[in-house]
């Protein structure tokens, strides 16, 4: 009498290699975490005309802490975003300008900035009708 825990033989197929397309998701996903979380956005943009300092960047940004501001620089400063330059003087004065590379990022993240500014309005109408709808 057989039971239903028996062992049996199962045909498995074996795992198949990551698509070529597909084999730097992960990579690419923590560049995109960088670059498109909201703080990077905002700095990338006041960025754009030139170097700033930390207080000039924080009174430009709005709602964003002295922390986060921070943690921001100095994460685009270690991806190779931002580079930082300490001058030697009472008080030190710190300036944060663009890479290169930074500058290459600046055209589309404005161009994501603008649309969601000319977006705004009917995000905000689709969210209002989506959470009307209590689902």
């Amino acid at each position: 009498m057989g039971t239903s825990l028996e062992p049996t033989h199962s045909d498995l197929p074996a795992l198949q290699a990551p698509h070529p397309d597909h084999a730097d998701c992960r990579g690419v996903a923590s560049i995109l975490a960088r670059v498109g979380d909201k703080w990077s956005v905002f700095v990338i943009m006041m960025l754009g005309d030139g170097p700033r300092r930390f207080n000039e960047l924080k009174r430009m940004i709005a709602g964003i802490s002295q922390r986060m501001l921070t943690l921001t620089l100095r994460g685009l400063e270690r991806d190779g975003l931002v580079t930082r330059t300490i001058y030697p003087t009472i008080p030190p004065r710190v300036d944060y300008e663009l890479t290169d590379l930074g500058r290459g990022l600046q055209q589309p993240v404005v161009a994501l900035g603008l649309w969601a500014r000319e977006h705004q309005g009917q995000i905000e109408a689709a969210r209002a009708r989506f959470d009307a709808k209590g689902d």
